[in-house]
């Protein structure tokens, strides 16, 4: 027998931006019914950026044994690879996680969670088990699903995705990766350093999406440590070759191919939309996503959508500044729509590329007049202490020296990114930049020079030579 629910807010979905929604409306006195079929946490905690960050670290942890002899620390150069215990360690760190997400905590704050597949039957009601619920709102969060492409021979193969990557066991003796976006770099890297042999198959170029004069620094140093990157080499089909596979592609310079043991499709995501009912709630929606507008509403009012689900960029962060302006709007009925101009991204690579706002094309396409300042790592004396000196900022700004965008590929370049962030969304200049003071010694000055760096040509013009010149008659 069915059973009738008619919280207040209805939210699908328990993944980083429904659990954000759920739980700030709770926090309000809102009632809330949360849905969710799979995990809870979603994709962020069980398959994405906590475990892939766990791996990461691993495989740094492996790589400063390797490169301790340079700071006169002799390690033992032969060290292994216990690569279960990495598993273990990757598992621990969701666990660690897990109860900030879980079931049980929701409840405690008073949401009502149904962990069963959510389907819209109607515009104001949805069927989840042998429930119904009808609510004042919904919410969509049901996130994104990675995409396997239909590769011929794909289905007859074993491959991982980021969904099955990590609960791998054993090492990989040659890891082939199929995409060189961000997530395909990352695991590529990673993998190496931790021992096993990595070919990466990108049909374009790697990290096409990324500034390439900061892309190409990411690129080289993973050639150094030994991943093979082949660029401009579409996939014809993939086979089993023995225990493993083989992949098989085209270039311009003709066809090519590549036997590895593990294979690791990372080709892109789409969002999570099936079965959902999207149509008999009068919900609009493509392959990109649900339609919605600046404030996450759909074409359904009384729904909302946020994260992955929306089809704009695709990271937790958004996710959950996506569910601070839902709840704007629903709770307190405040106007408040999506600006992705001052979000962030980085690319968790050694070195770190991270960038927000404008690139160099961009700002070149929408401005008539911007200036370039750029400041290398190797001149900082931070980075110099601790052999990091590869990277450098690049500063993009308009004509009057308000920040159009900041790309960073260096050591931390990811938590030195947040203060760009801050910079862009409050319209700053590189005047306001120059002027501030930086922590000495910090990766930070990097930035600071890179804006002070922009005014150096106005010390070597010959008006501000002659000024300086007649004052110094005074004394």
């Amino acid at each position: 027998m069915s059973t009738t629910l008619t919280p207040d807010i209805c939210v699908i979905g328990a993944g980083s931006g429904g659990l954000s929604v759920a739980a700030a409306a709770a926090s309000f006195g809102a009632s809330v019914v949360l849905i969710e079929k799979g995990e809870m946490g979603g994709d962020c905690l069980n398959y994405g950026c906590v475990p892939s960050k766990a791996l990461l670290a691993a495989g740094k942890h492996a790589q400063m044994v390797r490169e301790a002899p340079a700071f006169g620390v002799m390690a033992d150069q032969q060290f292994t690879v216990n690569f279960p215990k990495v598993a273990a360690h990757v598992r621990s760190v969701i666990e660690a996680i897990a109860p900030n997400d879980s079931q049980e905590r929701f409840a405690a704050m008073g949401v009502t969670v149904l962990r069963h597949h959510a389907r819209f039957t109607g515009p104001d009601r949805v069927e989840a088990g042998d429930a119904i619920i009808r609510a004042r709102r919904f919410v969509i969060a049901t996130g994104s699903a990675p995409f396997v492409p239909p590769i011929p021979g794909i289905e007859d193969v074993p491959y991982f995705t980021n969904e099955t990557l990590f609960s791998n066991k054993a090492r990989p003796s040659h890891l082939v990766i199929i995409g060189g976006g961000p997530i395909g770099i990352e695991m590529a890297q990673a993998h190496r350093r931790l021992g096993c042999e990595v070919t990466v198959i990108e049909a374009a170029k790697a990290l096409a999406r990324e500034d390439p004069e900061l892309a190409s620094v990411v690129i080289s140093a993973l050639v150094r440590e030994g991943v093979s990157i082949r660029e401009g080499a579409k996939v014809a089909r993939v086979d089993r070759h023995g225990r493993g596979v083989r992949i098989t592609f085209e270039t311009a310079d003709g066809p090519g191919k590549v036997d590895g043991s593990h294979l690791l499709v990372a080709v892109g995501r789409k969002p999570n939309l099936d079965g959902l009912g999207l149509e008999a709630a009068g919900i609009g929606f493509d392959r990109q996503g649900i339609k919605a507008g600046a404030d996450l509403r759909t074409t359904n009012r009384r729904v909302y959508v946020v994260g992955d689900a929306a089809g704009s960029a695709q990271f937790t962060h958004v996710a959950n500044y996506h569910a601070g302006i839902v709840i704007r709007a629903l709770l307190f009925r405040l106007p408040a729509k999506a600006d992705l101009s001052a979000v962030p991204r980085v690319t968790y690579t050694d070195p770190e590329l991270a960038h927000v706002g404008m690139d160099e094309q961009a700002a070149r396409e929408k401005h008539k007049t911007i200036s370039i300042a750029r400041w290398p790592f190797s001149e900082n004396d931070r980075a110099q202490a601790e052999r990091r000196t590869e990277g450098l900022v690049k500063l993009v700004a308009d004509r009057k020296g308000r920040i159009l965008g900041a790309s960073i590929v260096g050591a931390h370049a990811g938590e030195l990114i947040a203060f760009w962030a801050l910079a862009i969304g409050k319209k700053m200049t590189l005047r306001d930049i120059a002027g501030h003071v930086a922590p000495y010694p910090t990766l930070s000055e990097a930035g600071r020079r890179a804006a002070i760096s922009h005014f150096a040509p106005l010390a070597r013009g010959r008006l501000a030579r002659a000024v300086t010149g007649f004052l110094r008659r005074f004394g």
